[in-house]
């Protein structure tokens, strides 16, 4: 600060309450909070009751678009961007947008303004850490989808400094209590490498996400003898050379990608979400443009993110089951089931009338959303799939990205009208 003019918040801001994945997962994944959540639809334990695209269940949070694989991203339609990008009203200059309508997907649509504006994709870049994690397993497993399914359910991970710090909270079931506890990771607390990649992209836990990245590395390293004991991952990175950990992150979590159909020029995760964890295996930056996460939202619908059962799991991993928040909480989309991602940065200085706070920065105020939208729920007649990459200063970032959620499934459901026979369900503003 200098003489104590500015004062500066710069806070790396991740969802801290949306929780994924279908409820009755329990025995698939070992997710032991999923029973909580589906006991409280139940009135049986305390949670949020879920509206009704967060109700399906595991067989039908599936891949819809597998038959059109060698579909890529058509070229943008201009009339279609232009209604998108009359959504943005005056502040369209601060956003990058990427809309791809597959409701009919042997036409699909293509929709942009400013697709390839790069911006830091922060909590987004989840996604690659979930591509690289996954990639591992399937070339450990290449034939063996089971013995992955076995390793996510039983490797029991112990968190250590790699953790440091985070505030973020993860929920905790207590089935004798049937409530609930919600806390930052500490170190010391054990969970099924299924339950850490749960705890990132659900809670967006940066703590959790560098353990699933410690995890990748030591998988990478370690093959068919992962999981490794406590004393092997001390040795590991106490005796490898520096140079050799921070060659292995950034090729654990650039090459899945290459392999993968990206330009890591446009889109990449650098390192470490904590700041111990840089300090442990140094990285390099992150990037992502919005052009690059609809294609990886296309992909992962083919099934082309890795494999199809990679592809499905990290959907599954993506599928809002608890509160929704920014771009997601749209009322409109309560009949829908959504599968989201979504982070933030801002940054603030001293400014006559201007109060900072949360989401609202005004030296840098982004906010970043992917998500897949499926309406209705149960018996799609909207299948589209949005990215929102917005720096709109002094605003509320979460309420723009909610507003637009509600102005595009607006637009989506005049562009795609019902059948004359839809119920008045389907009839609502």
């Amino acid at each position: 600060m200098k003489n104590g003019v500015y004062t500066i918040f710069a806070l790396l801001l991740t969802v801290t309450s949306v929780r994924a994945y279908p409820l009755d997962g329990l025995s698939h994944t070992g997710i032991a909070r999923l029973e909580g959540y589906r006991l409280a639809q139940e009135g049986k334990a305390r949670a949020r009751r879920q509206p009704p695209g967060a109700l399906l269940n595991l067989d039908q949070v599936d891949l819809r678009l597998q038959e059109y694989g060698d579909m890529e991203i058509p070229q943008p339609d201009p009339a279609f961007s232009a209604s998108v990008r009359r959504l943005l009203g005056k502040y369209a200059d601060r956003y990058g947008l990427a809309v791809l309508d597959v409701t009919d997907p042997a036409r699909p649509r293509y929709a942009m303004h400013r697709d390839l504006k790069d911006h830091n994709p922060g909590s987004v870049g989840k996604l690659v850490v979930a591509v690289a994690l996954f990639q591992a397993l399937a070339d450990t497993y290449p034939d063996d989808t089971e013995a992955r399914l076995r390793v996510l359910r039983t490797a029991m991970i112990r968190a250590d400094d790699v953790i440091l710090s985070d505030h973020h909270k993860v929920p905790f079931w207590h089935p004798e209590s049937m409530r609930f506890s919600y806390r930052p990771v500490q170190k010391g607390d054990t969970a099924s490498l299924f339950t850490w990649l749960d705890w990132m992209l659900s809670a967006s836990s940066n703590a959790a996400a560098s353990m699933v990245i410690r995890e990748t590395l030591l998988l990478r390293h370690f093959g068919r003898s992962y999981p490794a004991s406590e004393p092997e991952i001390r040795a590991f990175f106490r005796e490898t050379p520096r140079k050799y950990l921070s060659d292995l992150l950034i090729r654990s979590l650039q090459e899945p990608l290459t392999r993968n159909g990206f330009d890591t020029e446009q889109f990449r995760q650098g390192g470490f979400f904590t700041w111990r964890g840089k300090q442990i295996v140094p990285g390099t930056d992150s990037r992502a443009n919005a052009r690059s996460l609809i294609q990886f939202l296309l992909r992962l619908e083919q099934g082309r993110i890795t494999d199809p059962f990679s592809s499905r799991e990290i959907k599954r991993l993506l599928y809002m089951t608890q509160r929704r928040i920014r771009y997601a909480s749209s009322p409109a989309l309560g009949d829908a089931a959504v599968c989201f991602k979504s982070g933030s940065l801002y940054k603030c200085r001293a400014e006559p009338g201007f109060r900072c706070g949360k989401y609202r920065g005004n030296v840098r105020n982004l906010m970043n959303s992917v998500a897949i939208i499926e309406y209705p729920a149960a018996h799609p007649r909207l299948h589209y799939m949005v990215v929102v990459m917005s720096d709109v200063l002094r605003m509320n970032s979460a309420v723009v990205h909610q507003t637009l959620g509600t102005r595009l499934q607006r637009l989506m459901r005049k562009e795609h009208p019902p059948p004359a026979n839809t119920g008045p369900a389907d009839t609502r503003k």
